[in-house]
């Protein structure tokens, strides 16, 4: 009975710190207002995506590669992605109209600053990454490298809702700022 007790109470302790840790890990993005992010896009997605000669191409959603992320490396895959964004495909993409650059800037700054959350989660060691995330992210560079540097980054680009709602998905409950 005794160690019945024990085992259960182990059980409980365990599961509260996985849930606390897992806490912990949603923690890292929710400094950032990701409906603003989404409006910014929102505004400008007709005219990026109008753009895009490659329609048959993709970047982010082939082979399902964020769909098989697991919750412990969803920290880790976000904050890849937000890398990727921040060091190919705003700086690769040339956009001449200047009100969806202001757009592509204000994406860009909260991406840089949803980056430094994250890296300071790194840091304290709350942003597991395992191999999948790994795996995804090779695929994802290895897609946007097939394709030539102006093409690859306006399809990124135009790709972004996928990421914004895979944060949406992944990221629920957390507050924003």
């Amino acid at each position: 009975m005794k160690a019945q007790r024990v085992s259960l109470w182990l059980l409980g302790t365990v599961l509260f710190l996985c849930s606390a840790y897992s806490r912990g890990l949603r923690r890292c993005l929710i400094s950032t207002d990701m409906r603003h992010i989404e409006e910014s896009f929102q505004e400008i997605k007709r005219a990026i995506q109008a753009q895009d000669t490659f329609q048959n191409v993709t970047i982010l959603s082939t082979s399902e590669t964020l769909h098989s992320i697991k919750p412990l490396d969803v920290c880790c895959m976000t904050k890849n992605l937000v890398e990727f964004y921040l060091d190919k495909v705003f700086k690769d993409h040339q956009e001449p109209n200047p009100q969806i650059l202001r757009k592509i800037s204000s994406i860009a700054n909260s991406f840089f600053y949803m980056q430094k959350v994250l890296q300071q989660c790194q840091k304290q060691r709350l942003c597991h990454c395992g191999q999948e995330a790994t795996n995804a992210t090779s695929i994802i560079h290895n897609n946007y490298d097939q394709l030539e540097v102006r093409s690859a980054a306006l399809k990124s680009l135009g790709e972004l809702d996928i990421f914004l709602a895979w944060i949406d998905k992944h990221h629920q409950g957390t507050p924003t700022a």
